[in-house]
């Protein structure tokens, strides 16, 4: 019976025994093992760029912060020269309209001597010899609003009668008298010794 023998242990005996050491390489991983992995190894790029795309942003940011202040500045410096130029403007305006006022000042104080020169008080004096005037009978003249002033000389007594601003003074023998008025009436108006009637001078008022 020695055949069946050799049959059954060509046929328990495989043809391509496993190696030692275990199973054949790649059989230790399933499927989804391995797509575990290539999923954790996108996660991991995927963090990678993110980092890598936030530091640029970070970077773009301090470059837009610099630049804004870097123009801020001369904006800055823009309106600091435009105030000091204003203020300047201001200054120099100001100095100017004093300047004018005090010119005004000066032109009215001259203008104001100017006038009181013009009705400064203007003497005249009539002298009377033995009753009658002096050269004849005189025109003294003055300006409406001026100060007059006018002195007689007589050797007669009398009353010197001013007429028109109707003014009256005594004068003694060898005496004088003095009217001293604004002239505010025009006209042409008669000086006389009033008791003898007689005229001594015409005093004329013109605008």
């Amino acid at each position: 019976m020695g055949p069946p023998r050799t049959l059954n242990r060509i046929m328990s005996t495989p043809e391509n025994p496993p190696p030692p050491g275990g199973d054949e390489p790649g059989r230790g991983l399933s499927g989804g093992q391995r797509w575990l992995i290539v999923l954790g190894a996108l996660a991991v790029l995927l963090v990678v760029f993110v980092v890598l795309q936030g530091g640029d942003d970070s970077g773009n940011g301090s470059s837009s912060s610099s630049s804004a202040q870097t123009t801020a500045a001369p904006s800055t410096s823009a309106s600091s020269a435009s105030t000091s130029t204003a203020q300047s403007t201001e200054s120099t305006s100001t100095t100017d309209e004093d300047e004018s006022e005090s010119e005004t000042g000066s032109t009215s104080t001259s203008d104001s001597t100017s006038t009181s020169g013009s009705t400064a008080p203007a003497s005249q004096t009539i002298n009377v010899v033995n009753g009658q005037p002096q050269g004849g009978v005189k025109t003294v003249s003055f300006e409406k609003n001026d100060q007059v002033v006018l002195k007689v000389n007589s050797d007669v007594a009398d009353e010197i009668h001013v007429h028109g601003y109707d003014l009256m003074k005594d004068v003694e023998k060898g005496g004088s008298v003095t009217f001293n008025f604004k002239a505010t009436i025009e006209g042409r108006f008669e000086v006389e010794l009033e008791d003898a009637g007689t005229q001594i001078a015409n005093l004329e008022v013109t605008p």
